[in-house]
Protein backbone atom coordinates (compact mmCIF):
# COMPACT_ATOMS: atom_id res chain seq x y z
CA UNK A 1 0.00 0.00 0.00
CA UNK A 2 1.53 3.38 -0.89
CA UNK A 3 2.12 5.78 1.66
CA UNK A 4 0.11 8.99 1.75
CA UNK A 5 1.94 12.47 1.72
CA UNK A 6 0.80 14.51 4.78
CA UNK A 7 1.03 18.40 3.32
CA UNK A 8 -0.19 18.94 -0.39
CA UNK A 9 2.24 19.56 -3.06
CA UNK A 10 3.26 22.52 -3.92
CA UNK A 11 2.01 24.37 -7.04
CA UNK A 12 3.32 27.51 -8.82
CA UNK A 13 1.85 31.04 -8.56
CA UNK A 14 -0.03 31.85 -11.58
CA UNK A 15 0.44 35.69 -10.23
CA UNK A 16 3.93 35.59 -10.03
CA UNK A 17 4.77 33.57 -13.92
CA UNK A 18 5.91 36.09 -16.16
CA UNK A 19 4.63 34.48 -19.23
CA UNK A 20 1.20 35.47 -21.32
CA UNK A 21 0.70 38.10 -23.83
CA UNK A 22 0.15 37.38 -27.34
CA UNK A 23 2.73 35.16 -29.34
CA UNK A 24 4.75 37.13 -31.82
CA UNK A 25 3.86 36.07 -35.38
CA UNK A 26 6.28 35.12 -38.21
CA UNK A 27 8.01 37.99 -39.84
CA UNK A 28 7.97 35.62 -43.02
CA UNK A 29 4.77 34.12 -42.77
CA UNK A 30 3.28 37.33 -42.62
CA UNK A 31 4.48 38.38 -45.80
CA UNK A 32 4.02 35.00 -47.54
CA UNK A 33 8.02 34.15 -47.93
CA UNK A 34 8.49 30.77 -49.08
CA UNK A 35 12.48 30.78 -48.50
CA UNK A 36 15.12 32.22 -46.84
CA UNK A 37 17.81 34.02 -48.74
CA UNK A 38 20.99 34.73 -47.28
CA UNK A 39 22.09 37.36 -49.17
CA UNK A 40 19.28 39.43 -47.47
CA UNK A 41 22.19 40.54 -44.62
CA UNK A 42 19.76 43.38 -43.43
CA UNK A 43 16.93 40.92 -42.70
CA UNK A 44 19.27 38.26 -41.14
CA UNK A 45 20.71 40.58 -39.12
CA UNK A 46 17.41 41.14 -37.14
CA UNK A 47 17.90 37.17 -36.10
CA UNK A 48 21.55 37.50 -34.95
CA UNK A 49 22.57 39.27 -31.47
CA UNK A 50 25.26 41.57 -30.83
CA UNK A 51 27.55 38.69 -29.60
CA UNK A 52 26.99 37.14 -33.12
CA UNK A 53 24.60 33.89 -31.85
CA UNK A 54 21.28 33.11 -33.73
CA UNK A 55 18.78 34.33 -31.11
CA UNK A 56 16.05 31.62 -30.39
CA UNK A 57 12.38 30.94 -31.64
CA UNK A 58 11.34 32.26 -28.90
CA UNK A 59 13.06 35.83 -29.19
CA UNK A 60 12.75 36.05 -33.05
CA UNK A 61 8.43 34.76 -33.09
CA UNK A 62 9.46 32.62 -36.48
CA UNK A 63 7.90 29.93 -36.76
CA UNK A 64 9.67 26.48 -36.92
CA UNK A 65 10.14 26.22 -40.83
CA UNK A 66 11.47 29.43 -40.82
CA UNK A 67 14.03 29.08 -37.88
CA UNK A 68 15.54 26.38 -39.14
CA UNK A 69 15.74 28.45 -42.84
CA UNK A 70 17.45 31.60 -40.84
CA UNK A 71 19.69 29.22 -39.45
CA UNK A 72 20.63 27.49 -42.42
CA UNK A 73 20.83 30.95 -44.22
CA UNK A 74 23.33 32.68 -41.38
CA UNK A 75 25.68 29.73 -41.15
CA UNK A 76 25.54 29.92 -45.15
CA UNK A 77 26.09 33.99 -45.01
CA UNK A 78 29.21 33.31 -42.29
CA UNK A 79 30.86 31.03 -44.41
CA UNK A 80 30.71 33.11 -47.57
CA UNK A 81 31.86 36.10 -45.37
CA UNK A 82 28.47 38.09 -46.00
CA UNK A 83 28.11 38.31 -41.65
CA UNK A 84 30.79 38.02 -39.33
CA UNK A 85 31.13 34.73 -36.90
CA UNK A 86 31.36 37.19 -33.65
CA UNK A 87 30.16 40.37 -33.14
CA UNK A 88 31.68 43.76 -32.67
CA UNK A 89 32.25 44.64 -29.29
CA UNK A 90 33.69 40.25 -28.64
CA UNK A 91 37.42 41.05 -29.41
CA UNK A 92 40.05 38.99 -26.99
CA UNK A 93 41.73 41.63 -25.28
CA UNK A 94 38.42 42.72 -23.16
CA UNK A 95 37.75 39.19 -22.28
CA UNK A 96 41.21 39.61 -20.18
CA UNK A 97 39.57 37.79 -16.98
CA UNK A 98 37.46 36.04 -18.52
CA UNK A 99 36.38 32.36 -17.35
CA UNK A 100 37.42 33.18 -13.82
CA UNK A 101 41.13 34.52 -14.42
CA UNK A 102 42.47 31.22 -15.58
CA UNK A 103 45.12 32.24 -18.19
CA UNK A 104 47.00 29.44 -20.41
CA UNK A 105 50.38 29.66 -18.82
CA UNK A 106 49.55 29.15 -15.26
Amino acid sequence: MAKQRSRPTRRRDRKTGGGGGRRKSCQYCRDKVEFVDYKDITALRKFISDRGKIRSRRITGACRRHQNQIATAVKRARELALLPYVGEGSGSDEREGGRGGRGRDR
